[in-house]
């Protein structure tokens, strides 16, 4: 829920360097579009872990699932749909925040509940993210069970 907050403290903390946001107000306006697509997905994602993995089993709400569910797909379509009509750069020199933010959403959607959003159905993300994954920047960075040391 603070991923735009901190998206914006760290390109404050990058003032004088490259900005992941274009300046054009075209272009800044297609890339929060695809960065509030993208939020909203993961969001959706880690609502249905949160409701699987913290919720006893009884209690369980199948109508929220479903309605979160829906909103998911409905968010990933329409990211498909755009990276079809507009594909979004995918280079070290060239991605911007709209690129990682997608890539980071579908990648952790894959990772939590793949069988929720199968990447058959998407074949622009998958393409989109697989790219992402192997820039330099995405692999220095890597993400998983080790990525973060325990507290001790």
């Amino acid at each position: 829920m603070d991923s735009t907050l901190i998206i914006d403290y760290a390109e404050a903390l990058a003032a004088g360097r490259r900005s992941l946001m274009p300046g054009a107000p075209h272009e800044r306006q297609h890339t929060l579009r695809e960065i509030g697509l993208a939020l909203a997905a993961c969001e959706k994602s880690i609502q249905i872990v949160y409701e699987r993995t913290l919720r006893p089993a009884e209690k369980l709400h199948e109508p929220w699932i479903k309605r979160v569910t829906g909103q998911l797909l409905a968010a990933f379509q329409i990211v498909e749909t755009d990276l079809i009509a507009r594909p979004l750069a995918v280079t070290s020199a060239a991605i911007n925040q709209a690129g990682v933010s997608v890539a980071v959403a579908w990648q952790f959607t894959q990772q939590m509940v793949p069988e929720v959003v199968p990447d058959a159905n998407y074949p622009a993300l998958r393409e989109f993210s697989a790219k992402a994954e192997a820039l330099p920047e995405f692999i220095a960075a890597p993400h998983g069970a080790g990525t973060y040391r325990q507290a001790g």
